[in-house]
């Protein structure tokens, strides 16, 4: 929405459809004012809120309330229709003259950058007009045009169209299929135009389409060949350097440089420099404010003193420019020659300094912790990728980590280090990641995974040392591999930065909004039309875990020997199932089918607006919480209101046949926030009924085993809710930790271990977990069987809260914030401060001594506990499970 628009008027556009006469009236009021000064301005909006805005200017409501559906669907989309008068059209809506090239923007990547052996430069990507498709292979050629900067002489070369699904999966849109907007060509340096003389030579391709050719200078990538300069030696200092502008657009520079950095030595406390000059213009180097005099043998000697500026091991790197002095009076950057080695030689206090180039060939010099640098990568045949490098420590107790960029959980991995040779070798098996069961492994999580050393003793992220490649192998990447339908490849960032990049394991023609749009529509459509298949269809948490309610169900079906298939929804391969239970991986077609054919689907979270249920089929929502804060419809009337979504409630639950409700509390709130209009079952919830089991001791036994517990030790469980305001972006929330881990440690360590299990939507590590007293357990399947080993709860506003009741164990609530969340992020159903089961605690020092004193804690809060239990955990008699099961199966045979 354009800034010039208030935004309780951007508002009020956003949520028209679900806006009652009032308030359109008043809204219609409003827009006209605001619109009645500045016409004009409707100009400078894009074509979706210029249609808008012009329709309610006109008191076309009903028209834009179906605009305004549309959109939600297909941000910023719409069809283009005419050839030189071109407009957009809004299905059902109507149209709009486009503005030029303005409302038709491209969009393009490049994927590959590479010299080729024969000295020509491939370049591979995708370029499309926004909202123009490219589903079939184009009929026209396509060409692109090469000019010399500050020159109007253009030359036109010929451009390969090529298929690239990747382009429509990255447009992150459902309505147009942009498969075919890749492209290749070839440039042979020798035919630029004006070749024999330095400059720069910019490029740039055409594109047809609606109004005219279309113009676009393809960008850079940020990971990969497609996101990195790239250097060709023509001859003696003579480059040809295939980079970027200032703006990322590929462009082709062909330098000519007066010397090159050759190579380096350590002389005792000095570092020589060899200097391989291509003329006689070069006087001296310049690093920092300090020159150095190149001798006539071409050699620069440099104090390694004056190199060594940070004193701490892990303090920032501090990059040294080289810079070429010449006789003139002039300078510039140092560059390296095509057989420039790098390596690095240490410095005190664990640093080195680091000789190695970039992508455009620069000397790079970096003060640094050391660092370890990989020159042999390779994948085995079993599908290990090996790592092997030199390090200069510390290496003995080392790790390897794996780092995930977006989801920043980590894998440790052991570290062959030999000091005596400073070589490190560590290996890593994608598709067998360790568990908290030694007898389980799942797959690497699809993303980036970025390589680190973690020294001995060291247990935060913020000391890790980066993996590096040697700056003579990153034209060997990508390194790619492929097994059980999982495809693998090592790529770099920051020029030598390396990562296992990991692919989602959905198909290609399962990836991005339009194809998951048409398995919505048309493919579930005509699933629908099948016969029922006698299966039960489980969905845990999105798939992300065996877990919850719908396992209770599962295992319920089990027992009885109900004679269904059992198809659990998995999302990304990181879910272990028990024998006789069919993977489903979420969202793929197997996935759509499944859904639209199963006779039973059982869910603990919703399914999406899109969802319709068949006939025949019965659709159990189990939830998962009875709630503190306010949800639903309930939040009408604050900014936490997303009025859309409430709007699609009701739709949503008519999709249920039955709703379950933990407690007589929670059943009028279902009701009324989720406008929950069929059956709500109040059966308690199935995941309870593990308080009640006869196995739970051996449960019990098993998880601290599982987790390496010692058996002297009580176990404080610390499971937090997120906090609105502590976002990394969207839905991904930081850790804020408040708890004194370090204090707790020294206080309890000696007869407790602190298990923290972090809400799924929180991102970063925990520091100190792995070392003994702190247990990262934010990845274990179920949280339920943790409830069974705590000895005492530390939560907030969390809804573990209710289920931990049913245990009888004492709990702490860490409301350090307790004002800030209850009156500004989210309201509650009931005075919190009165009710709590257990003491309210600020500090990190009150936590620790309520846990040392937990049965004097325990006992002056035993009546709230009980009225607590009497009010929020009946029914509580182990049966939860069977009643919904028996509603289910009644319902399936109608």
């Amino acid at each position: 929405m354009s800034d010039t628009i208030p935004e309780e008027l951007a508002r009020g556009l956003r949520f028209l459809p679900e806006a009652d006469e009032e308030e359109r009236t008043a809204f219609l009021a409003a827009a006209r004012d605001h619109w009645k000064d500045d016409a004009a301005g409707l100009d400078r909006l894009p074509p979706a809120e210029r249609l808008a805005w012009t329709l309610v200017r006109q008191g076309r409501l009903d028209e834009a309330v179906a605009l305004q559906h549309f959109q939600r669907s297909h941000p910023g989309g719409f069809h283009v229709r005419g050839l030189r008068r071109t407009r957009a059209v809004f299905p059902e809506v109507g149209q709009i003259p486009l503005n030029g090239r303005k409302d038709l923007p491209v969009h393009s990547k490049l994927t590959a950058l590479e010299w080729q052996p024969d000295g020509k430069l491939r370049v591979r990507g995708w370029a499309y007009v926004a909202n123009v498709p490219m589903a079939q292979q184009p009929k026209l050629p396509r060409f692109g045009l090469l000019w010399r900067k500050g020159s109007r002489r253009r030359t036109p070369f010929t451009v390969r169209a090529v298929r690239m699904p990747e382009a429509t999966a990255a447009s992150k849109q459902a309505l147009h299929c942009y498969d075919w907007s890749g492209f290749e060509f070839v440039l042979d340096p020798e035919k630029l135009p004006g070749s024999g003389r330095p400059g720069v030579w910019q490029l740039g391709l055409i594109l047809p389409g609606p109004g005219g050719p279309h113009g676009v200078r393809p960008v850079k990538n940020v990971v990969g060949s497609g996101g990195h300069t790239q250097v060709r030696h023509v001859s003696d200092g003579r480059r040809l350097v295939a980079g970027f502008d200032s703006k990322g657009r590929l462009q082709i520079t062909l330098d000519a440089v007066p010397a090159e950095i050759s190579g380096h030595r350590k002389d005792g406390s000095v570092l020589e420099l060899t200097v391989r000059r291509h003329g006689t213009g070069v006087t001296a180097l310049q690093i920092g404010d300090h020159h150095y005099p190149v001798a006539e043998d071409g050699t620069a000697r440099v104090p390694l003193a004056r190199l060594h500026e940070v004193e701490t091991p892990y303090g920032k790197t501090h990059d040294w420019h080289c810079h070429l002095l010449l006789a003139d009076g002039g300078k510039r950057r140092a560059t390296v020659s095509a057989d420039f080695a790098a390596g690095s030689y240490d410095l005190p206090g664990g640093r080195e300094i680091a000789l190695t180039t970039d992508g455009p060939g620069l000397l790079k010099m970096h003060d640094r912790a050391r660092q370890p640098v990989v020159d042999s990568l390779s994948w085995t045949a079993e599908g290990a990728l090996v790592l092997e490098g030199e390090f200069g420590g510390p290496g003995e107790g080392a790790r390897l980590v794996l780092r995930h960029g977006g989801q920043h959980e980590e894998k440790h991995l052991p570290l062959e280090y030999d000091s005596a040779t400073r070589r490190f070798r560590a290996s890593v098996q994608p598709l067998e990641t360790a568990t908290y069961d030694p007898d389980v492994t799942l797959p690497l999580r699809k993303g980036r995974w970025y390589f680190a050393i973690r020294a001995a003793g060291v247990t935060t992220h913020r000391k890790d040392v980066p993996v590096k490649l040697r700056a003579d192998m990153v034209g060997r990447l990508p390194l790619e591999h492929e097994a059980s339908g999982r495809s693998f490849r090592v790529e770099r960032r920051y020029f030598d930065r390396i990562y296992l990049d990991v692919e989602s394991p959905l198909g290609e023609d399962e990836r991005g909004a339009y194809r998951q749009h048409l398995l919505r529509t048309e493919f579930t459509e005509r699933h629908k039309k099948l016969p029922l298949r006698d299966a039960v269809f489980y969905n845990s948490f999105g798939g992300k875990q065996f877990s919850d309610s719908p396992r209770a169900i599962h295992e319920e079906l089990v027992r009885r020997g109900v004679e269904v298939e059992h198809l659990w929804s998995v999302a990304d391969g990181q879910v272990a199932l028990p024998e006789g239970v069919t993977p489903l991986e979420w969202h793929s077609k197997e996935w759509y089918e499944a859904l639209a054919r199963s006779r039973y689907v059982v869910t603990n979270v919703g399914l999406g607006d899109w969802f319709t249920k068949r006939e025949g089929q019965t659709v159990v929502q189990t939830w998962h919480g009875t709630p503190l804060k306010k949800i639903g419809a309930d939040l009408l009337g604050t900014p936490k209101a997303n009025r859309a979504y409430i709007a699609s409630l009701p739709h949503r639950f008519r999709q249920f046949d039955i709703t379950v409700s933990p407690n007589a509390f929670t059943t009028p709130v279902m009701k009324r926030a989720f406008c929950a209009e069929g059956e709500v079952l109040e059966a308690g919830y199935p995941r309870n009924d593990l308080f009640h089991s006869p196995e739970r001791a051996a449960i019990a036994t098993r998880v601290r085993k599982v987790l390496g517990i010692p058996a002297d030790k009580k176990v404080v469980l610390y499971a937090p809710t997120w906090r609105d305001d502590q976002r990394h972006g969207g839905q991904r929330f930081k850790l804020d930790l408040k708890v004194d881990l370090a204090a707790a440690e020294r206080e309890l360590g000696d007869d407790h271990v602190f298990l923290f299990r972090k809400h799924p939507k929180i991102l970063d590590a925990i520091p100190g977990a792995g070392e003994g007293f702190v247990f990262d357990v934010s990845g274990y399947p179920d949280i339920a069987e943790l409830y069974l080993i705590a000895d005492v709860l530390i939560t907030d506003y969390s809804s573990v809260l209710f289920d931990f009741a049913h245990s009888g164990r004492p709990m702490l609530f860490f409301t350090y914030d307790l004002e800030h969340y209850r009156d500004t992020l989210r309201g509650f159903y009931f005075d919190f401060t009165e009710r709590a089961p257990g003491p309210l605690i600020k500090t990190s020092e009150e936590l620790v001594a309520a846990i040392r004193d937990i049965d004097a804690v325990a006992e002056a809060h035993k009546d709230r506990y009980a009225d607590f239990v009497r009010d929020f955990c009946e029914p509580s008699d182990g049966l939860a499970t069977a009643r919904v099961v028996d509603r289910m199966l009644e319902l399936g045979r109608r």
